[in-house]
């Protein structure tokens, strides 16, 4: 019943109200004929950009439909047998309407269209509320998409970008997704759009529909989803890569738990039911389970097999057979996390970027990092079978929903050190033996190209003066290498590292002796392949064959092998190498705590930007690079010897607690052992004033001259007494 007050409140207000329209009334008629006329330009122009949008075949027709299939996907299987991964431009397993249990259907319809079965594929009620927010915002950020238009961009995606989200193709867009989907429900059935979009809708990690979803992320089918897993899947259309649950798990229970709100108060659910579902801990399948392993390897061979078969690749569900060792690949993802944490942890010393723990903390707003330039420590690690260049691991960075650039093929480093191998091989195949004195003094080099002159130093900033080979080696000597790599000139050692598959430009500069040129980090460990197997070089491969759906075979790929090395030459080398594990820049990371015959080298360049570990027993060759995608340096005193070794180390004592040690290498008959004076590359005798040792060296290589004597004359003669000395005739 009205009040008084309110009645004499009401007659005011309306005797108030009548007198604005007398003394205004010219005012208003003009205001409802603009704003009719308003209205009618707005109609005008959205048909008019409705048939811009569409012209040329832009809005695809909703008859492709008839003749769509969704794509499959080819099988990878690991070198024993096992799945691996679907492989494909989407991963996807089709799941029937019928086959897709009540509670996930009606979780997708209550949180992105509660109106889907009413309306005629686009929802006109939602409309006003997302304009308003696009004006308030000033962006197309609030959009008021129905299933069946988010749909229509899913289906065709060529021309219907969903990610467009600012300015006019924004809107183009929207109304091409408006103009399809209403012709898309007038041909097809609702449960059919239903379908089609919950075997469509992408759920990020890399899976299209619900049921590759649901075997992702929680290693089972759809039809097995618990209430908690249904609200997880439903929470993901929003933004798939910020709620990832992988990547961001806090984030993702919140949004869950979001979602089972929603279907508490929409009567889906009983609030008893939303309140355990809420509590529920989010259980995630391992990897392995969920067919979810080495995504930079799997993407390695998508691109190779890509270049082989094209288009069939994603339309005929090839079976593809791999080198890839799945215990190896474990192995080596959690020996490079744990070194790259230690690291960001400074257990090394202070570290001064930002960590990959502050980065998914802060960061992961957008839907995907800067591929190329991620701002947290990375690592690759290549594992290979010398014997045949198989690849058994592949590691290309930390996180591949962040950041799909593969650093294990694609990044070009300096290798630093780890080149210097390559030098010497080169001289002790141009007859050097390890005894050879190099001349490790101060060395100043004319001026570059930019008037500056290059004084290199050694990593220690001291000089030792004169030192044998091995030593200059092993010890990871600056200044002898350079002057060795000049001695045998440029082009020799460019030639030795194109015979050891590297393929990058090596200029022809002095400073590419110390590895100033960059590489690939998967040809660098495959060059090493030539030391392990005394000789011979392999180019890494990772595809057996290739059959097609029937078993039938497409493609059987041929390991490339190349001799380079005689195998006294590379066992020589070996020997050396060994010694950076026993005595070394390694000894204190890989020599102190692996036992197992091996060789190695460590790298680091100048500015420590990039440090690297690669080592070989007699069945595996592996290697590990460190740095920061924009190259900058990773803290003070970096060393390879310190920061990338550890992960080799802790990978190979993984690997070989499960399988047997390979043998040393057995020495050739080439090889002959010699007591010798270190400091002149002679011949010990027990007059001798310098360092005796025991050497070995290829035959013919060895030094004939004795410490103290003139040329010609013979070790026997430096015994005897002075006056029975004979001399050998000179060669």
């Amino acid at each position: 019943m009205e009040t008084p007050r309110f009645r004499v409140e009401s007659q005011r207000l309306h005797v108030e109200s009548t007198g604005f329209r007398k003394r205004h009334a010219k005012l208003i008629r003009w205001a409802l004929l603009a704003g009719t006329f308003g209205v009618a330009f707005a109609a005008g122009t959205a048909i008019g950009a409705w048939t811009l949008v569409c012209r040329s075949g832009q809005c695809p027709s909703v008859d492709e439909l008839a003749q769509y299939r969704p794509r499959q996907t080819s099988k990878l299987f690991s070198a024993d047998g096992h799945f691996i991964a679907e492989l494909g431009l989407e991963r996807r397993t089709l799941l029937p309407l019928a086959e897709i249990p009540p509670m996930l259907r009606d979780a997708f319809l209550i949180v992105e269209d509660k109106r889907f079965y009413s309306h005629h594929g686009i929802d006109w009620l939602t409309i006003p509320g997302a304009v308003i927010a696009d004006l308030r915002s000033l962006s197309f950020s609030q959009g008021f998409s129905t299933i069946t238009m988010q749909l229509a961009g899913n289906i065709f995606p060529e021309r219907i970008n969903r990610r467009e989200r600012s300015g006019f193709s924004a809107l183009a867009r929207k109304l091409r997704e408006v103009k399809v989907a209403r012709a898309v429900d007038a041909r097809i059935s609702k449960d059919d759009i239903l379908e089609l979009y919950l075997n469509q809708i992408d759920l990020g990690n890399g899976a299209h529909g619900v049921e590759t979803a649901s075997q992702r992320y929680f290693g089972k089918s759809a039809r097995q989803l618990n209430l908690p897993e249904v609200a997880t899947l439903a929470a993901l259309p929003k933004a798939p890569g910020r709620y990832n649950p992988r990547r961001f798990p806090d984030r993702a229970i919140q949004r869950r738990n979001t979602v089972i709100e929603i279907m508490r108060r929409e009567g889906l659910i009983s609030a008893a039911d939303a309140s355990v579902a809420k509590a529920y801990p989010l259980r995630l399948a391992n990897r392995r389970d969920a067919g979810d392993v080495a995504p930079y390897y799997v993407e390695w061979i998508r691109q190779l097999l890509d270049l082989q078969f094209g288009a069939q690749l994603y339309e005929q569900g090839l079976k593809v057979y791999t080198t890839l060792d799945l215990e190896l690949q474990g192995a080596a993802e959690r020996a490079l996390e744990r070194q790259l944490r230690a690291i960001e942890s400074e257990r090394y010393g202070p570290y001064g970027h930002q960590t990959y723990e502050q980065y998914l903390a802060h960061a992961g707003n957008a839907e995907e990092g800067d591929a190329r330039n991620s701002p947290y420590l990375q690592g690759a690690f290549v594992v290979m079978d010398p014997r045949t260049g198989a690849v058994r691991a592949m590691v290309g960075g930390r996180d591949f929903d962040d950041s799909k650039f593969n650093r294990a093929v694609q990044a070009l480093r300096q290798p630093g050190s780890t080149f210097k191998p390559i030098v010497y091989a080169a001289a002790i195949q141009h007859g050097r033996p390890p005894t050879y004195i190099l001349d490790d003094s101060p060395l100043i080099m004319l001026p570059m190209a930019q008037g500056d002159t290059w004084s290199p130093q050694n990593y220690d900033m001291q000089f030792e003066g004169q030192i044998p080979l091995r030593r200059a080696l092993y010890e990871s000597r600056n200044v002898p290498a350079i002057r060795l790599g000049m001695e045998l000139g440029e082009q020799t050692v460019v030639d030795m590292a194109r015979r050891l598959g590297i393929t990058t430009a090596i200029p022809l500069y002095p400073s590419i002796h110390i590895g100033a040129a960059s590489v690939y980090p998967l040809e660098m460990v495959a060059a090493f392949s030539t030391f392990p197997t005394l000789g011979t070089q392999a180019r890494a491969m990772g595809i057996t064959r290739v059959e097609n759906a029937k078993g039938e075979l497409l493609w059987t790929p041929e390991s490339v092998r190349t001799p380079v090395l005689s195998p006294e030459e590379a066992w020589l080398m070996v020997d050396i190498m060994k010694d950076v594990v026993r005595r070394g820049s390694a000894a204190g990371s890989v020599g102190a705590m692996f036992k197992i015959p091996a060789g190695g080298k460590t790298g680091t360049t100048n500015d420590g930007t990039d440090v690297w570990y690669i080592g070989f027993t007699g069945d595996l060759v592996a290697g590990v690079w460190i740095g920061l995608d924009r190259p900058e340096r990773i803290k003070a005193n970096a060393q390879g010897g310190v920061l990338a070794a550890p992960a080799w180390t802790a990978f190979m004592n993984e690997v070989y607690r499960r399988k047997p040690a390979p043998p040393d290498w057995p020495r050739p008959a080439g090889i002959v052992k010699k007591t010798v004076d270190l400091l002149s590359n002679t011949l010990w005798t027990r007059d001798c004033p310098g360092i005796e040792a025991t050497e070995l060296f290829i035959s013919g290589t060895e030094p004939t001259i004795a410490c103290g004597l003139m040329p010609g004359m013979t070790v026997d003669s430096a015994s005897a007494p002075p006056d029975t000395a004979r001399r050998r005739p000179p060669p």
